[in-house]
């Protein structure tokens, strides 16, 4: 059933969707602010924004060409400071209900375009399409400029499709993972249709080549490399493995390395876990020996790699460790002045358990989920550790997500 109604946004919700209070429960509209009175449909569930009637002194023009269709980008209609007061709120909302009450800093705004973005491809008759999803719907938007990616992938998006576009069937969709690096785009695909023939190989080396693109992988294997992709963390540089997590955006991740390194300050021995292939280890090391454990065994060895080849840094031991079955023990913590910690969305529940039990007198918690930095901050917060600082950063710009490093002395 298809309805017509007219509604008030009173308020936004933690995905940024403007909420209207209507007869049967809340009902969430895309792409409105607090205060706009707007009118909406409502088609089997979904609902669409039709028109905006009445709208909020923070509605301000979207930059980009495809806001709107794009589920890529949620927020670009609303001013800067109420955004930024918006992403703080998460924050404070997400302590809230975990019944802390402490100060937040304000959100440091987003610079620097994103190096990575993770997009679908699909094959139609018309060529192939590349970008992301409507929001809610298995429709892609063909992408052709981006407001938040580095210009570098935007340039180069002729180009891959050119270089996956013999590698797809007319049913499947591809998933594609650019990241700019030093070296130039690395180019990381996976559910490819095609088996890889030596023909095959022939022609990717041949588009990359002409594309100007560092490397190319299938399933990440490396079946092009022309140049070295390079990440420049500190004074290392690393090789990072096909298609591995990175930070978003270099620039925010030198802005958490500088609180990082603030927090622990002159600690002499620290606990990186969950480290990746090393966004705070190679900082860390400038002063202090540092332990670094994840589960990801081909980001540790790229770690590894770069440590042989930097001169100047304090001893680094790497451990592959999967810390939500086998967080470090408090025993094995007392080693430690300082921990950080930077896991995945779902938190590090049981190794902030562990943290509570120890002696560990600094800990940095990086997170992109503020209802598990809650979780984890409440687990220590009983264990005995009190709140120095909590900084939220913005850098997922234009989305509801963010990252916030807390701080926490025993």
């Amino acid at each position: 059933m298809v309805e017509t109604l007219e509604s008030e946004i009173v308020r936004l919700g933690a995905q940024g969707d403007g909420i209207a209070d209507v007869p049967g429960g809340p009902l969430y509209v895309p792409y409105t602010l607090a205060g706009e009175r707007v009118t909406v449909r409502r088609d089997d569930g979904k609902v669409h924004l039709v028109e905006v009637l009445s709208a909020s002194a923070d509605r301000v023009s979207a930059p980009c060409p495809h806001f709107g269709t794009c589920g890529g980008c949620k927020l670009q209609h609303m001013s800067a400071p109420s955004y930024l007061d918006w992403k703080r709120e998460q924050v404070v909302s997400a302590l809230a209900q975990r019944g802390i009450d402490s100060p937040v800093a304000p959100v440091i705004a987003c610079r620097g375009h994103r190096r990575r973005a993770v997009l679908s491809a699909r094959q139609t008759g018309a060529g192939v399409l590349l970008g992301f999803h409507r929001e809610a719907s298995h429709e892609l938007v063909d992408l052709h400029t981006c407001v938040v990616m580095h210009p570098g992938i935007v340039a180069a998006l002729d180009g891959v499709r050119a270089l996956i576009a013999p590698l797809m069937s007319r049913s499947g969709v591809m998933r594609v993972t650019l990241t700019w690096t030093a070296g130039g785009l690395d180019v990381a695909l996976d559910d490819v249709a095609a088996k890889l023939t030596p023909e095959l190989r022939a022609k990717i080396a041949s588009t990359a080549t002409a594309a100007g693109f560092a490397r190319v992988s299938v399933a990440r294997e490396p079946v092009y490399q022309g140049l070295t992709p390079l990440l420049h963390l500190a004074a290392a540089e690393v090789v990072p493995p096909p298609g591995s997590f990175l930070q978003a955006v270099a620039e925010m991740e030198d802005e958490m390395a500088r609180l990082v390194s603030e927090a622990v300050g002159k600690a002499k021995t620290v606990a990186d876990l969950f480290c990746g292939v090393g966004a705070f280890t190679f900082r860390l090391a400038a002063g202090a020996r540092v332990f670094a454990a994840d589960s990801d065994k081909d980001a540790l060895a790229a770690l590894l790699a770069a440590v042989r080849k930097t001169p100047g840094l304090k001893p680094i031991e790497a451990r592959t460790r999967d810390l939500f079955r086998e967080p470090l023990s408090a025993t094995e913590l007392r080693d430690f002045d300082a921990v950080v910690f930077d896991p995945p969305r779902a938190g590090a529940d049981a190794q902030a358990r562990m943290i509570a039990r120890s002696k560990v007198k600094t800990v940095v918690a990086v997170s992109c989920n503020p209802a598990t930095l809650a979780r984890d901050v409440r687990t220590m917060l009983e264990g005995g550790y009190k709140i120095e600082s909590i900084t939220p950063l913005d850098q997922f710009l234009y989305s509801p997500h963010l990252e916030t490093v807390a701080v926490l002395r025993r």
